[in-house]
């Protein structure tokens, strides 16, 4: 859950400063736990939706034996088998597919599983989760490694690299910057959600906000997945009356992503951002 605040908090800082990504979060334990490098690459589980998303732009997809629920791209993703949730895998499901080697991406569990799954003879090689521009080409060069195609690691590494720096320069001149609610769920007329553009700060963790928190952010958009669980309506959205009290329920403003292309911070973020730029700021963003 703290994963999923830290990734709208970033986007939240991308869109209200230089929609740079380059923000100071604290790093997972370790780059890549056990082996670094497979010695039998020919069939890996991934478990992680940017790490298999990694694996495909690596043009390394025949490696792959199993994905994990949260890769759900590209397409030819959805043919593989499914070992299940990525928080929520068991060694069975797992283990069922006969892998040589495991790609996790840090924050795979329940820690049980991937405990069990590290005692196994099966190599499991744990990629960092950073929420930033160096993050991004950090895991395309430890997944690169691990299959052992470290040139086309450092040449998509480069590729996204140029991609990332120029949706950051997308919207520097802005001066008038919107604030967003990321919205992950409503139940029960309450709103569960995290803070981008700081519209809700001085908080950790993954909470409930109460109808004066919501007023107080006096976000200009509301921000939300559109396929995170029962979806609302923008009609029921905003007849909640704290939304409806704020500028974004004023102009009934709500901008819906996927949730993986929203939240994966892989090879395809720089399209995010651009795509949030459109969506927030229309022409005053710069091509």
């Amino acid at each position: 859950m703290a994963a999923l605040l830290e990734r709208a908090r970033v986007f939240g800082m991308a869109l209200g400063a230089t929609m740079c990504l380059a923000v100071a979060f604290a790093l997972p334990a370790r780059a890549a736990e056990g082996t670094e490098v497979f010695a039998d690459p020919s069939k890996i589980a991934a478990i992680g939706g940017s790490i298999t998303e990694i694996v495909f732009a690596l043009g390394e997809q025949d490696r792959l034996v199993a994905r994990d629920s949260t890769s759900r791209y590209p397409e030819a993703a959805l043919k593989l088998p499914d070992v299940g949730y990525m928080r929520q895998l068991s060694p069975e499901g797992v283990l069922s597919v006969n892998p040589s080697g495991i790609l996790a991406l840090h924050g795979s569990g329940p820690k049980e599983t991937v405990d069990v799954l590290k005692k196994t003879s099966i190599p499991f090689i744990e990629v960092p989760e950073r929420y930033d521009h160096e993050g991004i080409l950090e895991k395309i060069r430890i997944v690169g490694k691990a299959l052992g195609a470290d040139a086309e690691a450092d040449a998509l590494a480069a590729e996204i690299d140029a991609k990332l720096k120029a949706a950051e320069n997308q919207t520097a001149s802005i001066k008038d910057r919107k604030r967003v609610l990321f919205v992950l769920s409503m139940r029960g007329g309450k709103i569960r959600l995290s803070g981008g553009v700081n519209a809700v700060d001085g908080f950790s963790g993954y909470k409930q906000l109460s109808d004066e928190a919501v007023i107080t952010a006096r976000p200009d958009v509301i921000l939300m997945m559109n396929n995170a669980g029962p979806g609302v309506s923008d009609d029921e959205l905003f007849a909640n009356p704290s939304i409806r009290s704020t500028p974004a329920g004023a102009a009934r403003k709500v901008v819906r992503m996927d949730g993986g292309y929203l939240l994966g911070f892989g090879p395809r973020t720089a399209d995010v951002i651009r795509d949030l730029a459109a969506s927030l700021y229309g022409g005053q963003a710069a091509d």
